[in-house]
């Protein structure tokens, strides 16, 4: 039986010996592509070759290919693990030929790509030609789309014809997007099923139906058509080949399971688990089997995109990342019993699996095993606190109400939908869990609730977002467009082509130029602004960003003449201060590195001309000393007037030479080679710098702080900035000795200030610690009896919303010591800098003799009257509010509750 090691090896020498080139994986999280966060396709990383932005340095290429599918048009999410071939992350092996139709013989189309693809599954791969079916697109006059009757007979070349299937446009015609590249696709499906069953019914009927073990396993896509925004096709003048074959289901192919989970990809993380959680896996549809499937898919994902410099958070592509690391979470948690961390532990054995394949792993293991940790620990915590949530809300049920005879009633056993989104959303509850939990209680969820908040939250997602972007308007064919920027900041230019887009209800214009001097964020460095002038004409460019490699302006309006030659001039005094912060984060990186150690790597960074923001990973807090050193060993780099080198060279040259290469970043066949002295710091890197050290003039540490966790941020000024904080600081410094008057000894003043506030406060705490002690035992005094309930319920005087809870609670032991221990109800309201503040406190026996519950009071009764909102526990709840008009009126009502 071939390994995986050794199919993967086959594939790639097999597409070596067809004159392809093998190219690296991209990073699988996606930078500079607005329509996409991670790479979910092998093809994304050549997308400026099929839409021409950019000419392929190769005509023939294959590789392997990290891919994530968690949102979107891509969702698989929710079944992974629940079935034997969805995954988050997976490897997409593919082989592309870029059409050029100067030189047709450099490329090739459908004939050679059918009959490589065949030669490679029989000959090399061993597939029983009786398993295979293949599928060609079947038409669709709707669209005015022909059938590919060309794949068909080149498939019936080698296979026979009642195995080639004609297939929908849902299966059979690939589309980038709305707009864009798209065409025909062949698919090549296996039957795994055992030959009893193949001979009980024909595997024909099961391509494409969704059956477990008649799997596709390679698309060969033949990109021949545009899609404008209309909807109309054009014929593109160079044709190409996409194809993607899944890995892992090759892999589950030829080593015969039935289980993508029980190939080698997969068994040797399960396996830790089992020893982890002293628990067996047995390949079924259990919840415990599905966990181990969880885990075993989810860590694989986890791990690939924090090595490729994309950390959980709670916004964007973090999100994501969160989401499948709680999912795991919550598996192994509800479904293995395991109550402690547990995914950091199968890092090394990842990263162990993929060190031929994909270095970054064992590379970084360590961070990556400590960021897992932290973000499972964080997680396990929230998970408590949710189940608390989920007890409290079984205990009081949302949906309970009190009738207008006072009495509290319980209509249903129904968690509403809003409820068990809150879960979901802020807890990160699944609706399965809270249904789970639901029915253990005998209550059940109203999901199609669950389902309208859901959508709700993912339509104002998408408003927020939503833009409406026009089809290019083309003023030149083919340009061969060009950034001038490190050289000179001013150019004489044409627009090539144009857009209108619209966000948010504003309308706005994007632009390319021939040639252009601004810089379009990236590597961390913010894009350019200027103007772009014809004439008396001047057009503000607000911003420059790249779309994959197209460097794309961005105007408020449109020249009058966009035909025009005009003049491309960047904004000279923004980029001069930009400059100097991204040389400064040069020189910071270094000074880490030989200050904290050279496990020190970038995690990200942000330069502007305002400041810059670096993050980089370490494990702790550094001291005073550490940031002063830091601080020290680059303003002596800046005094020493270093010129600042760049130079072009091969990757691998630079590499060997020393040069530092990020994680996470793409880089082609020649980068840029930024050194500050060559013992000193040597980057690749695609910004823009100043000439020399000296040009920085001086480096000042404004902040240094955690973002996440093993991820440290310094944030930074340099130049004019720096010069700025500075005199902010030591202005701030004068105002504070003015203030003392001018102490001989500021520090000595300022800790002789700050000890005498501290005495005055505790006094200050003594005596309203006394005050609401008096208060106590005459508020005591008060108590009436109402339908054998002691009341109490008064307006009174405390200095804040804090004091008049903890007054309701010091209540409590003199409530009980009354004679007899009658149940009791308190409410007290106070007036506080305008607003309303009330406390409710009831005893357990009130509260399930008549089924009170001091939130409902609140939800019910107080917060309507002044005008706000509350809540808490059972027994003790608070409200604040706008209106302090009526707090007597709440005592009122509340008194009515005991009739």
């Amino acid at each position: 039986m071939m390994t995986s090691s050794e199919i993967r090896k086959k594939f790639l020498d097999f597409f070596v010996s067809k004159g392809h080139t093998i190219v690296p994986s991209a990073p699988i999280v996606v930078k500079n592509d607005p329509t996409l966060k991670f790479t979910n396709a092998g093809m994304n990383q050549f997308k400026d070759y099929f839409l021409g932005n950019k000419k392929p340095p190769h005509a023939r290429v294959a590789d392997t290919q990290k891919c994530l599918r968690v949102s979107g048009k891509h969702n698989d999410l929710e079944e992974v693990g629940v079935d034997t071939y969805h995954h988050t992350m997976f490897e997409m092996l593919g082989n592309w030929s870029f059409g050029d139709p100067s030189d047709p013989s450099a490329g090739y189309f459908k004939k050679e790509a059918i009959a490589w693809s065949w030669e490679l599954l029989t000959s090399v791969y061993g597939i029983p030609v009786d398993r295979m079916y293949v599928t060609v697109f079947e038409g669709d006059p709707s669209s005015g789309l022909p059938a590919d009757t060309e794949a068909g007979d080149e498939w019936r070349k080698w296979i026979a014809a009642e195995r080639v299937l004609m297939g929908s446009k849902k299966d059979n015609f690939w589309e980038m997007g709305d707009t864009g590249p798209c065409g025909p696709c062949t698919e090549i499906h296996v039957d795994c099923r055992s030959d009893a069953e193949r001979a009980a019914k024909d595997g024909a009927g099961l391509v494409n139906n969704d059956h477990p073990q008649v799997i596709e396993i390679w698309n060969n896509v033949f990109i021949q058509f545009n899609r404008l925004k209309d909807g109309s096709l054009q014929p593109l003048p160079a044709k190409h080949v996409d194809t993607g074959m899944g890995f892992e289901r090759l892999v589950r192919v030829l080593q015969g399971k039935h289980s993508n989970y029980d190939t080698d990809l997969f068994t040797g993380t399960i396996g830790v688990v089992e020893n982890i959680v002293r628990k067996q896996y047995t390949a079924g549809d259990t919840k415990p089997d599905i966990a181990f499937r969880v885990i075993a898919d989810h860590i694989r994902a986890i791990s690939f995109t924090i090595a490729d410099g994309q950390l959980p958070s709670n916004t964007e592509a973090g999100y994501v990342i969160r989401r499948i690391l709680r999912r795991a979470v919550r598996y192994y948690y509800s479904y293995l019993d395991y109550k402690q961390p547990l995914l950091f532990r199968l890092v090394p054995v990842l990263a162990e699996q993929f060190s031929g394949v994909f270095p970054e792993l064992q590379q970084q293991a360590e961070f990556i095993g400590r960021v897992v940790k932290e973000e499972e620990e964080a997680f396990l915590r929230t998970l408590e606190k949710g189940l608390r949530r989920i007890d409290e809300i079984m205990k009081n049920p949302p949906n309970l109400t009190i009738s207008s005879e006072g009495k509290p009633t319980v209509y249903n056993k129904t968690i509403p939908g809003n409820v068990a989104f809150e879960l979901f959303d802020t807890y990160g509850f699944p609706v399965d869990l809270t249904r789970l939990i639901a029915a253990e209680n005998g209550m059940v969820v109203d999901e199609p609730g669950f389902e309208a908040e859901l959508q709700q939250q993912k339509t104002r997602s998408r408003a927020a977002t939503a833009i409406d972007t026009g089809d290019w308007v083309v003023l030149v064919d083919n340009p061969l467009t060009e950034f001038v920027g490190y050289e000179m900041l001013e150019t004489n230019t044409l627009i090539v082509k144009y857009r209108k887009i619209k966000a948010k209800g504003k309308e706005s214009w994007q632009i390319v130029l021939e040639a252009t001097p601004f810089y379009a964020e990236s590597g961390g460095q913010v894009g350019d602004t200027g103007t772009l002038i014809h004439g008396g004409e001047s057009i503000p460019v607000l911003d420059t960003k790249k779309e994959n490699d197209l460097i794309v302006h961005f105007t408020d309006r449109l020249p009058s003449d966009p035909s025009a030659p005009m003049i491309a001039r960047v904004d000279r005094e923004k980029r001069k201060a930009t400059e100097v912060h991204h040389s400064a984060t040069h020189l910071l990186h270094a000074a880490l590195r030989k200050v904290l150690g050279t496990h020190v790597t970038q995690k990200g960074s942000l330069v502007n001309d305002g400041q810059l923001r670096f993050d980089f990973s370490h494990f702790a807090k550094m001291t005073a000393e550490e940031l002063a050193s830091v601080e020290t060993l680059v303003n002596e780099k800046i005094r020493e007037n270093i010129p600042v080198i760049v130079r072009w060279m091969p990757k691998e040259e630079a590499l060997r030479s020393g040069a530092m290469a990020l994680f996470g970043e793409k880089y082609g066949d020649t980068v840029r080679v930024v050194s500050i002295d060559p013992s000193y710091s040597v980057e690749l890197c695609g910004g823009t710098h100043v000439g020399a050290t000296g040009e920085l003039g001086y480096f000042r540490i404004r902040h240094e702080g955690a973002v996440a966790a093993g991820v440290r941020r310094i944030e930074a000024v340099g130049g004019k900035a720096a010069e700025m904080f500075v005199g902010e600081q030591l202005a701030e410094l004068h105002a504070v000795r003015e203030l003392l008057k001018n102490p001989a000894d500021l520090t000595r003043a300022a800790e002789h200030l700050t000890s005498e506030n501290a005495d005055l406060k505790k006094k200050l705490e003594k005596a309203e610690a006394r005050e609401l002690d008096s208060l106590r035992q005459r508020l005591l005094q008060k108590v009436q009896p109402v339908g054998g309930v002691s009341f109490l319920g008064a307006i009174v005087e405390v200095p804040g919303a804090d004091a008049l809870k903890k007054l309701g609670f010091d209540l409590k032991p003199g409530l009980t010591a009354l004679s007899g221990a009658p149940p009791y109800l308190v409410v007290l309201a106070a007036n506080i800098d305008g607003k309303a503040a009330v406390v409710v406190l009831l005893d357990e026996q009130l509260a399930a003799a008549r089924n009170l519950q001091a939130p409902a009071i609140i939800k019910e009764y107080v917060a309507p009257l002044i005008k706000g909102g509350g809540g808490g526990q059972k027994t003790l709840a608070t409200a604040g509010g706008q209106d302090a008009s009526k707090l007597q009126e709440v005592i009122e009502r509340v008194r009515g509750l005991l009739g």
